[in-house]
């Protein structure tokens, strides 16, 4: 199990060893080299990117392949994000999709769009905070400005991703989409 761990480019001795000897204990070499192969071809990375994506967390190994596809083409496609940003935030890959990376992606958007947040956010910032902290920083500072906001996301959490959410239309107030 140790050399398992070490293969997978998790060096003994550092924070992310315990994690990676927990993935790969009761999993074979090829279960493992499957689930690298999975993040390299969903995620269009290098074996380098994998490798170092692997090693920063390992946890990511544990996702399935249906999410993974998921993931791998909201981000891409709906967010726009390239490989290598992902690379470096892999964390992305661990958060609900449903609960957590659609809902806050288009509150951001929203937000973007009717010109109420700097098109320079970056979308890892929306992501990384808690609940709590998110509502407070992308929610309650546009209660006035977007009343329907809070109860949109509310809903987008919930899975019911709402017709409502609203962009801003060339010269026009808040309008709906």
């Amino acid at each position: 199990m140790l050399a398992r761990a070490e293969d997978i480019g998790i060096p003994r001795g550092t924070t992310m060893f315990r994690h990676a000897l927990q993935f790969v204990a009761g999993r074979s070499k090829e279960t493992i080299s499957c689930k690298m192969e999975l993040l390299k071809k969903t995620f269009r990375w290098s074996d380098a990117e994998v490798a170092r994506v692997v090693s920063r967390n390992p946890s990511v190994l544990t996702v399935s392949e249906d999410i993974a596809w998921r993931v791998s083409e909201f981000l891409h496609s709906e967010v726009g994000l390239d490989p290598e940003y992902i690379a470096r935030r892999p964390s992305l890959i661990k958060y609900s999709l449903e609960g957590r990376l659609m809902p806050r992606h288009y509150v951001v958007k929203f937000l973007k769009v009717n010109g109420l947040l700097g098109h320079d956010q970056d979308y890892y910032t929306a992501l990384k905070w808690t609940e709590k902290v998110f509502v407070e920083k992308f929610i309650n500072p546009y209660r006035e400005a977007a009343p329907h906001l809070a109860e949109d996301y509310a809903d987008a959490c919930r899975g019911k991703m709402p017709s409502r959410f609203r962009l801003q239309e060339p010269g026009a107030g808040l309008a709906s989409v």
